[in-house]
């Protein structure tokens, strides 16, 4: 066998040689499997969503669910008073598989609905698997299907869309969250009122958090019950489809946020005991829960969940228009132990017994089945570990993903926070953490998502300067505390997005530093909004500091996005002094400056660079950003030649550097 890409561009990998193979032939003969030798292809295969469940065709209406368990099914809704009756009643067929015909007019759009299906020693009231509208009742707080055939559906506006996503710039954000009242957002609230800061701000991607319906609003829909449905807390499926049309009208990619590592534990909402069993799509035993996260584990190995997950992947690409998605907790899915205690210090820890290879052959899969039905889709993996070979193409040995979420960095960026004096702060760490990756992989970068927001832990601004943002945040008001953490805040995003080798993620509001935590409505909290909002009004409001971060973050994105091809120019360090923490790089013809010294400035600092004229592009001490203006941003700086690096083209560049202050400066040859 030709020796695969991945294993050639990591030698250290060869002893790994018979793992990484196994996987790869492993993965090559599910696919012949299940595309019948090539005879039909994975979308083809992928087309769950289009035979099961309720669909209305010229005939009228048919439904079908897979429930080889069952021994009779009745649908039953508000259109027979929830009652079984023979008209109603679902027909064997081969595998598994029941069927219902039913004429145009026995349902209508918005008919509430559920199945009763019996099995051998019980019965139960279950929504069905793939259903595509589920709705929750205001006051019962029950979950029943819904009918949804408008007689004006959404019709797209915008076709043949392509996102200019290089490089990859991306704004995290949950609909429900994204209001700045005491309630649930909208799709269509977003659409009309986020959207358009994203565009301003000069992301290029927005993902969604929470689309697959849940029904604890407070799992951040990360427990999903229903997982063809958009969640209706935030309104309609043409409300959906308008965001994202919408959004690709402003040139804006839409990832979704897609959860197949897990599914609730919920058996009347969920897929828990859809036919009685505990099998029909989880593990038995031990491996059927998830230890850590109280929900149920899918089992990889079998092929109607194969069908069924990978279904729906196709499901939200082509109904939705959805461009991609970010996997969440691939960790858990690539280990027995779900990465649970596991020190990944070593690659010996990612090759054993451990693996999951069934889980590792969906994944792949399934990145081959979405750049099958959309070229321009984009993969992201949500991984802890580390594990080599995520973000490389299956054709190279690879998972086949896109990009894998650099989550060293944003625990870095708390650990040195945390445990360090500023004076501590080393900059070849930051340096070391900020371009620690895989040669072969591109990464999106972050200093902090969704997870650092929530309660128990704090964001980046809060851990910086804590409760004296409730008092000193007014223009005008100078304090120390809230002047260092201003500072800090735009240096540590600044050194994250700059160093990117695939994109950078923020999550909605941390641009400007939105005050607190994230805290779902629950009990302890008496049911709050309070803290599951984001408070636009703050960075709206002239008089307050938060406006200074917003105006940063947007230069910064428009800097960064503006430059084709940014994520691929070659990130080169020019100098770094522990001493003096000072950090220099060059990328293309910028040339990125730190000085994360807290008391010291420095005159004159310098160092080589290739030479020309240089001339400041952004300055986070820039009045405009909060800073104090120290710079000069209208001086062009002139490199000094020097004999002895003119045969290396080099000369040096001196500068005044204010200390907590960088700079970018633009190179011109002269």
């Amino acid at each position: 066998m030709k020796q695969l890409g991945l294993i050639k561009n990591d030698s250290w990998l060869e002893p790994y040689r018979p793992a990484i193979e196994g996987r790869y032939h492993y993965f090559l003969q599910k696919k012949k499997e299940l595309t019948q030798n090539g005879k039909i292809t994975l979308s083809d295969f992928a087309s769950g969503h289009l035979y099961f469940g309720l669909h209305h065709t010229a005939g009228g209406w048919v439904f079908r669910e897979w429930a080889p368990n069952a021994t009779a099914i009745y649908l039953t809704g508000d259109f027979n008073a929830w009652q079984e009756r023979a008209e109603y009643q679902f027909q064997r067929l081969e595998n598994g598989v029941w069927e219902l015909h039913l004429p145009a007019d026995a349902l209508h759009h918005r008919d509430l609905y559920k199945l009763k299906v019996f099995w051998h020693g019980g019965f139960g009231e279950r929504i069905p698997a793939y259903v595509q509208r589920v709705v929750q009742d205001e006051k019962t707080y029950i979950f029943s299907a819904q009918v949804w055939k408008p007689e004006n559906p959404y019709l797209f506006q915008t076709e043949k869309f392509k996102a200019n996503t290089e490089p990859l710039l991306i704004y995290e954000a949950h609909i429900g969250m994204a209001t700045s009242e005491e309630k649930v957002g909208t799709y269509k609230e977003f659409t009309q009122t986020v959207l358009p800061r994203i565009k301003a701000d000069g992301y290029n991607a927005v993902q969604l958090m929470a689309i697959q319906e849940h029904p604890y609003y407070g799992s951040f829909g990360y427990h999903v019950s229903s997982f063809f449905a958009a969640s209706s807390r935030f309104g309609t499926p043409d409300d959906l489809k308008e965001l994202i049309d919408t959004a690709h009208a402003l040139g804006i990619a839409v990832i979704m946020d897609i959860v197949h590592s897990h599914a609730v534990k919920n058996e009347v909402e969920g897929l828990g005991r859809f036919d009685g069993s505990y099998h029909q799509y989880f593990h038995t035993g031990i491996r059927r829960e998830h230890p850590a996260w109280d929900s149920l584990c899918f089992d990889y190995g079998k092929n109607e969940v194969l069908h069924f997950l990978l279904s729906n992947c196709r499901f939200w690409l082509e109904e939705y228009r959805f461009d991609g998605f970010r996997f969440d907790g691939v960790t858990s899915m690539l280990y027995r132990s779900h990465g649970l205690g596991e020190a990944f210090g070593s690659y010996a820890d990612y090759y054993n017994v451990n693996q999951d290879g069934d889980a590792i052959c969906y994944l792949t899969l399934a990145n081959q089945l979405i750049h099958e039905v959309n070229k321009q889709a984009i993969t992201i993996a949500e991984e802890v570990s580390g594990m080599p070979g995520l973000a490389v193409s299956t054709a190279q040995g690879g998972y086949g993903f896109d990009y894998r979420m650099a989550m060293n960095i944003p625990d870095y960026w708390i650990k040195i926070i945390k445990e360090k004096k500023d004076q501590d702060w080393p900059v070849s760490g930051i340096w070391w953490e900020t371009t620690n990756r895989r040669a072969d992989e591109k990464t999106i970068s972050y200093a902090e998502s969704h997870d650092q927001a929530l309660v128990g832990d704090k964001t980046i601004i809060f851990r910086l300067i804590d409760a004296e943002m409730y008092w000193h945040m007014q223009v005008g008001d100078n304090h120390l505390l809230v002047d260092r953490g201003i500072a800090l805040h735009k240096m540590i995003r600044l050194v994250t997005a700059s160093t990117i080798n695939g994109g950078y993620l923020n999550f909605m509001g941390n641009e400007f530093g939105h005050p607190e935590w994230i805290d779902f409505p629950r009990q302890n909290n008496g049911w709050s909004y309070k803290y599951a909002r984001r408070q636009w009004n703050l960075v709206d409001n002239p008089d307050l500091k938060y406006k200074y971060l917003g105006y940063f973050d947007k230069a910064m994105i428009h800097l960064i996005g503006g430059i084709k091809h940014f994520q691929l120019s070659p990130v080169q360090k020019v100098w770094d002094n522990e001493g003096d923490q000072i950090l220099a790089f060059r990328r293309g013809e910028l040339v990125f400056v730190f000085n994360f010294n807290p008391v010291k400035s420095f005159t004159g600092y310098g160092f080589l660079v290739p030479p020309g004229k240089y001339h400041v592009v952004l300055n986070t001490d820039a009045t405009a950003f909060g800073g104090f203006g120290l710079l000069d941003d209208s001086i062009e700086h002139f490199t000094i030649p020097d004999p002895l690096y003119e045969k290396e083209n080099k000369a040096w560049l001196k500068l005044y550097l204010p200390a907590r202050t960088a700079i970018v400066l633009w190179h011109t040859v002269c």
